[in-house]
This record gives structure tokens, sequence and C-alpha cells, in this order.
């Protein structure tokens, strides 16, 4: 048979045509080896497989590679950031024949989880994730995106169901969606799938339809009940204190007056033997300085009227009856024809009689 294909190459070529057929031999082989040149893009990888099975990969770039069918390359793009749905399915185009969009729905099989505190929960979640290793990515695993969705879904459920129902409802959310991320990264690089988990993102957390009028009653009085505490806790942080620094003011007042009396005690005390001291220094001076001082704060108080005792005719006014107000000493005030004589101070060395006399009422 390799004779037979040699006559026939040689019937269609002219006679030296052994030299064509290693030209033209060398031709083919050289564009056989120029055919394992390729390029690959910045966002892509180069996988080089060889006789079908995992070789090596290749960076951006051009490369090159032993030509078909010894070796053959694949190239993924690896920055493109992909998407699982985890409980709904997103609005679809649907074919051009048709020209409408399914509106997304849900898959209450994936949204319908238990929470820690054994209540129902609907939530929807989105994983995004991309490339790391396209070698680990195309041989490892047979199905990278089914992979991660029940990754994600799997640790979405064991956070969930360690989670109560409120805190997933409100401020758990932002740690929810970390720990789904770390545990379903963790899964992937276990099954070395070449996968990066990107971000989580939980698009709804709800309760189930059926039970959602009631849920929200709930949290109606719930938060009725929180804003009743907080007021009741204001008002008892503005009582409290004001009690208190009425108390210590009451507390502070009683003191300033035990203080102030017993120092004034000690001061009348301290006078008093001061006077004493006196006293007993020169009896006859003190006696009189007592008695003008005792004197001179009764005369004060009282009003009283001094006339000359040589005036005549003068008629006397008693004013009588009770809450008759006193005459004040003044121009004009009316005098009396009967003065009686002011008491004698006691006898002593600075005791001078005098002529003045006067009536007090």
């Amino acid at each position: 048979m390799i004779r037979q294909a040699q006559d026939a190459v040689r019937r269609f070529l002219p006679r030296g045509g052994g030299k064509g057929i290693a030209l033209l031999g060398l031709v083919l082989v050289a564009v056989w080896a120029a055919s394992g040149f390729y390029r690959v893009q910045p966002d892509e990888q180069g996988v080089v497989m060889r006789f079908g099975a995992f070789d090596r990969t290749a960076p951006p770039g051009l490369n090159y590679h032993i030509p078909w069918p010894v070796e053959s390359v694949t190239t993924p793009r690896v920055t493109r950031i992909n998407r699982v749905d985890i409980g709904f399915v997103g609005a679809q185009e649907a074919p051009v024949i048709t020209g409408r969009i399914q509106p997304a729905r849900d898959v209450l099989a994936e949204s319908l989880m238990l929470t820690g505190d054994e209540n129902i929960i609907d939530i929807d979640v989105a994983v995004f994730w991309r490339i790391r290793d396209a070698g680990e990515f195309l041989f490892n695993t047979r199905n990278p995106e089914s992979t991660v969705k029940s990754a994600a879904e799997s640790v979405m459920r064991e956070v969930i169901g360690r989670t109560p129902i409120q805190p997933a409802l409100t401020e758990a959310r932002a740690q929810i969606e970390q720990e789904v991320r770390r545990g379903a990264q963790a899964i992937m690089d276990q099954y070395h799938a070449g996968v990066e988990i990107v971000q989580v993102q939980l698009q709804k957390v709800d309760p189930p339809n059926q039970v959602i009028d009631a849920f929200r009653d709930v949290q109606r009085a719930n938060a009725d009940r929180e804003r009743a505490r907080n007021e009741a806790e204001s008002f008892r942080n503005d009582i409290i204190p004001r009690a208190r620094g009425d108390a210590e003011r009451v507390v502070q007042e009683a003191q300033a007056f035990r203080e102030s009396h017993i120092a004034r005690a000690r001061g009348e005390a301290a006078r008093f033997t001061s006077v004493l001291t006196a006293y007993q220094a020169a009896q006859d001076v003190t006696v009189r300085r007592m008695y003008l001082e005792t004197m001179e704060e009764i005369l004060r108080h009282n009003p009283m009227i001094i006339v000359d005792d040589r005036l005549q005719g003068i008629v006397p006014f008693l004013p009588l009856g009770e809450g008759a107000a006193a005459p004040r000493p003044a121009q004009g005030a009316l005098p009396t024809n009967r003065p009686s004589p002011l008491p004698a101070p006691p006898p002593g060395p600075a005791a001078t009689p005098g002529r003045t006399q006067g009536v007090t009422r």
C-alpha cells in the first residue's frame, strides 16, 4: 500500500519529484510546528493538556505548546465574576420567539430554613465567585457551579441553624454573610476546586408568607415594648440623679446649718468668756458698760419723747387701746407735763447725774 501510494504521487509530480516531496514535507512540518503558538488574554489563564490530561497552566501573553494531537490548550476567563442564586431564580430572558422576560420566582425547597430558636425563615442568597486556578477548576470538579451552590447552601443552613430569628432579621445579617463566605470557601479549598468565593449577599430575609402578617404584629409589639422600656429608662435616669442631687443638697444644707449654729454658739460662748474675763478684771466698769449697752438697745427699739421740764401747760396724751400705734420720735410730737425720770444707773465710778428726763412706752 505504501508503494502504491508512492507510485500515485510520482505520477502527479514531474521528474525530480523526490525533492519536491521533501520540500512539501518540510513546509507541512513548519506549518504544524507553527500551529503551537497561542495567545492568552489578560483576563484568561491557559490550561495545557497533553493527550487529554492536564499538564500545566500558562500565564497571559504569547505561549507555545506541542501542536495537536499531542497537546491542546483551553483558555477560561478567570477574572469574570460569576453568580449563583440560592432560594430563588432570577429574571431570565425567554427565547426570541416569545420576546418575553420570565420574572423572578422563589424556590421554597432552597429558601426555607430552620433557625436556632426553631422558627422558619425565608432566605434568598446570591453567591459571587470566580476561577482562582483554571487547572483545578477544569479537572477536580465535574460541575463547579453546582458545587459552589451546594456548599454555600449547606453552610447557610448550618449558620442559620444556630442563629435566632430576631438577630437574623436585623443586626446579624453582615455576620451571617461573612460566616457563609468563609465556610463555603473552606469547602471549596478542601475539594481543590480552584474557586474563590468573592462575596455572599442576603437578598431577602423574611418569615414565610403564610405567617408574615402575624410576625409583623409581633415585631410591632416588640418595638412598642422597647420604646416603653427606653422611655422608662430615660425617666429613671432623669429622676434618680435629680433625687440624689436634692438629697445631697438637703444634707449639705443641714451640715451647713449645723456648722453655722455650732460656730455661732462657740462665738457666743467665747464672747461670754471674754466678757466674764473683763468683768472679773474690772467689775464696776463692766457693769456700767453692760447697763449702757442694754439701755441703748432698749431705747433704740422704743420710741420716746424728750421735753424740757421748764415748759408749762403741756397736755399729756395717753394712747389707749390694744394695737394702738406708738408715737414715733419726730418733729411736732405730743409732749407731756408729767415726765418720769430714767432709771438710775447702778452706782459706779463712771456714773454721773443728769438732768434729762423722758417718757417711754
